[in-house]
């Protein structure tokens, strides 16, 4: 069966044929033409099948006709990352060039300008990753009621994502009458549920049992220890590595993806890195010097392990063991594509077991151990990795830590030794029952060191630290303080302006108990005592004035 036999237009034949390919794989030749007749289609098959080509071509037959208008775009591709979208937006450029399509790319990474000129003009074609559509229909930039074909490609990627509810919405969005086209590596549950509620009668095409991988794929199990003794293990595979062109190197943190990278640099081998924390444009760039040959190797977490069309990738290294059984599929699947074969070598430590029992369930396969499993590694070497930690964590702090010891050492050896206690003419003893008038009187409170209210030689001060000498104001507005000292009531030197709750002298031992005063008035301020206003500032305060009482006049009678 070749190209011309499944239905496709002039302009795409010569566009496929340009492009050296004769043939159509399983998943094309089933899905082209069902896509053409206007059926829901629900695709089932492993990376490297050549599942874009089978939803781009006959897009591009049905976009022969027709004109798209401003914000109201015809066709929409789903993908789970912006390198995919990038890739399928290259397949509608090398397959569309026969055609004038306007083809609108919405990734994150980029700026809102130059996305929202081409949807202004006119898309037949958006490709768009499901935040950043969202994002724009939101602001009123998009609207989604002409869209006629809907694609969503890599939906099992998307539910690892947690994209599923915001697909769930853009379904919801587009006309009901649409044609959807449907396609995934695996068929969890969630994706069963989703294709059973926005799928109208699919027609089912799987053309690989769900969770195989490549027959043109080598697999390889090397033990290693953790730690430096796990990066000296992958440099020793990559240097006598046969038949070695390039490589993929797949770690599980996007943390590891930076030390493994700046590892390889330092040892001299050509790589590139790619994770999510990097901003687009160097993704792309990181993506295009692979491509190119620029670079052999390129250290990247799951975010190229889908979908990700890399041409003669000949080695697939799992530096970290994916947890999910799913994602080792997909990674080893950068190789062995297109009827070429490929090498996938997974690097295993003592942790990392589990792990390959399940991945060894669902692919149904008893993957090959090279050199001694587990069980007969040796004893482990030091691990430089933990030792940096250690001297990184204590760096700077050693040497502070051994210059305060040797300082404490220096000062207490420069002490000269306590001696020890004998009764002489120092000692003198108290006799308890001796007079309590014979006893230091204690120092009344407010007068001392402690009160914070004489200098150090004892003598008190009259104003605090920072008091200011008062201003001038009428008489009857004066204080009692600052009244002249015939008007106002004796008072200790010690005692502040601001009289204390309790400034009466200790009692004297033998002394009657002084009656207490009744509450002292000065003149029409009110009561004197320590209150809330003692906080107030002094501008917001007013004197709180009493009328004078008025005397009764006596009579003339009396």
């Amino acid at each position: 069966m070749t190209f011309r036999d499944i239905g496709l237009t002039e302009k795409v034949l010569a566009a496929v044929e340009t492009a050296g390919y004769t043939e159509p794989t399983p998943i094309q030749a089933q899905a082209i033409p069902q896509a053409l007749a206007g059926r829901d289609i629900l695709g089932i098959a492993q990376t490297g099948t050549g599942k874009t080509a089978a939803f781009v071509l006959p897009m591009l037959c049905r976009l022969e006709s027709g004109r798209a208008r401003a914000r109201m775009p015809r066709t929409l591709i789903l993908e789970p990352t912006r390198e995919l979208a990038a890739q399928v937006e290259e397949s509608f450029v090398k397959y569309g060039a026969n055609h004038k399509l306007n083809v609108a790319l919405l990734i994150g990474g980029v700026s809102f300008g130059d996305q929202e000129t081409k949807i202004m003009r006119g898309a037949d074609v958006l490709i768009a990753t499901p935040g950043r559509l969202l994002d724009f229909h939101e602001r009123g930039k998009l609207l989604l009621t002409g869209i006629d074909i809907l694609v969503i490609d890599e939906a099992d990627r998307m539910l690892d994502m947690g994209f599923i509810p915001d697909i769930e919405r853009i379904c919801k969005l587009v006309p009901f009458t649409r044609q959807t086209l449907f396609f995934s590596a695996t068929m969890p549950p969630e994706i069963t549920r989703l294709t059973e509620q926005f799928l109208q009668n699919p027609v089912r095409i799987e053309v690989a049992r769900v969770g195989t991988t490549a027959a043109l794929i080598k697999q390889i199990l090397v033990a290693t220890h953790s730690g430096s003794a796990k990066r000296d293990k992958l440099r020793e595979l990559l240097s006598s590595a046969e038949n070695f062109k390039n490589a993929i190197i797949f770690a599980n943190r996007k943390r590891d993806v930076a030390i493994l990278h700046k590892s390889l640099l330092k040892h001299g081998f050509s790589a590139g890195a790619l994770h999510g924390d990097m901003d687009q444009p160097a993704r792309m760039a990181s993506l295009d010097a692979f491509k190119r040959g620029d670079v052999s190797l390129l250290v990247c977490s799951d975010v190229a392990a889908r979908g990700l069309d890399i041409p003669d990738v000949s080695h697939v290294f799992n530096f970290d063991v994916p947890m999910h059984p799913d994602d080792y599929v997909h990674r080893i699947g950068r190789t062995g594509r297109a009827g070429k074969t490929g090498t996938a070598i997974s690097l295993i430590t003592h942790s990392d077991e589990r792990y390959i029992d399940d991945i060894q369930k669902l692919i149904k396969t008893q993957i090959e151990w090279m050199g001694p499993k587990l069980n007969e590694l040796g004893e482990a070497p030091p691990d430089r990795d933990r030792e940096f930690r250690r001297n990184d964590r204590t760096k700077g702090r050693g040497r502070d830590r051994d210059r305060s010891r040797d300082s404490r050492h220096d000062r207490f050896a420069a002490m000269e030794p306590a001696k020890p206690f004998e009764p002489g003419a120092e000692h003198v003893e108290v006799d308890a029952a001796a007079p309590a008038a014979e006893a230091p009187a204690r120092q009344p409170r407010g007068e001392g060191r402690r009160g914070g209210r004489s200098d150090r030689n004892g003598t008190p001060r009259e104003h605090g630290r920072n008091a200011r000498p008062p201003r001038d104001r009428a008489p009857q507005e004066r204080s009692a303080q600052e009244r002249p000292a015939e008007d106002r009531p004796a008072q200790s030197p010690s005692q502040d302006r601001r009289p204390r709750r309790d400034s009466r002298p200790l009692q004297a031992a033998g002394q009657a108990p002084e009656e207490r005063k009744p509450r002292r008035y000065d003149d029409d301020l009110g009561p004197s005592f320590v209150g809330l206003g003692d906080h107030v500032p002094s501008f917001l305060l007013r004197p709180v004035r009493k009328p004078a009482p008025v005397e009764k006049q006596a009579s003339a009678e009396e």
